[in-house]
């Protein structure tokens, strides 16, 4: 099997820098015309200046490739449809979004600002969400999509002083979750990106030997894959280092404990039965959930359910 992205269209957003200059840099090596759109800001969102991604764009077609930059703010709507409208206006379409752009504005929930937190999840979420919305109908009317979100560490398990970051980053997933589901009829893939990459996020926060093996280019080939023909939907992929990992969510099996006649004691009491692992299992959608409670308790009570 040889990927290649030959005839396809990709959007990547935070493309001048960092991961996002690699997943351009490596999409267009491999036929992708790339729009790379960043804002050019600094690392906590401020400022603003196309040339960061004019010049990847410029890298990209000196050897030989086709790309454009493109300097919208992905928290403004109209701008994000602008971009795409642009990109469909030169080529015709557009197959892949990369969702890769954010901010940080670190500090401990006591001390950081309500405007430093909806700033990160304007950036990080709805810069997703607007991007997304912006392809959405194109992908569908094409009956082909890959979309990608970024996710991270932080999101999924938590670090001290990243409360806007690690909440922007776990909506990625719920968003994931949704919209897979909603774009397979169509052919229409997403899926979430959980990266740690030696980037500006990240300069004089490791050491440099650790940095040297967390080079960004180490993360591309999972992004490539996610967004590629033979791309999985609704997987969320760990990368870092030249390693890769499946990240997953498990539900322990119900514990019934009496219907109405449960109380607080009763959940505290049995804690460590409804908390055990043995026999958890990932559960596809939400009423999968319901369906296992409602099976559960009607086994217990002795009801026979229709159906």
């Amino acid at each position: 099997m040889t990927i290649r992205f030959d005839g396809k269209v990709a959007i990547v957003t935070g493309g001048g820098n960092g991961l996002g200059r690699e997943h351009c840099l490596q999409l267009a090596k491999l036929g992708a015309k790339v729009v790379v759109n960043d804002l050019g800001g600094s690392v906590d969102g401020s400022g603003g200046s196309v040339s960061a991604a004019e010049g990847v764009a410029e890298e990209i077609r000196k050897g030989g490739g086709e790309a454009m930059g493109n300097g919208a703010d992905i928290t403004k709507l109209d701008q994000v449809e602008a971009m795409v409208a642009e990109a469909k206006a030169k080529w015709g379409r557009v197959d892949i979004l990369i969702n890769n752009a954010g901010i940080l504005r670190d500090k401990t929930f006591s001390k950081m600002t309500m405007d430093d937190f909806k700033k990160v999840v304007d950036v990080h979420l709805f810069g997703s969400a607007n991007c997304t919305k912006a392809v959405w109908e194109t992908m569908r009317e094409q009956n082909y999509g890959r979309i990608m979100l970024t996710s991270s560490a932080s999101g999924i398990y938590g670090n001290f002083g990243q409360s806007n970051y690690g909440a922007a980053k776990a909506a990625m997933i719920g968003l994931m979750n949704v919209l897979s589901q909603e774009g397979a009829k169509n052919n229409i893939r997403v899926n979430t990106l959980a990266p740690t990459a030696a980037t500006r996020m990240l300069e004089g926060l490791i050491p440099e030997q650790v940095a040297k093996l967390m080079a960004p280019e180490l993360v591309t080939p999972g992004v490539l894959f996610l967004v590629s023909d033979e791309a999985p939907t609704k997987a969320i992929l760990g990368a870092g280092a030249g390693c890769f990992s499946a990240v997953h969510i498990y539900e322990t099996p119900a514990v019934f404990l009496g219907g109405e006649s449960a109380t607080v004691d009763d959940v505290a009491a049995n804690w460590a039965k409804i908390s055990n692992p043995a026999g958890e299992a990932a559960i596809d959608a939400a009423f999968a959930q319901t369906n296992k409670f409602v099976a559960a308790a009607a086994e217990a009570l002795g009801v026979k359910l229709q159906g």
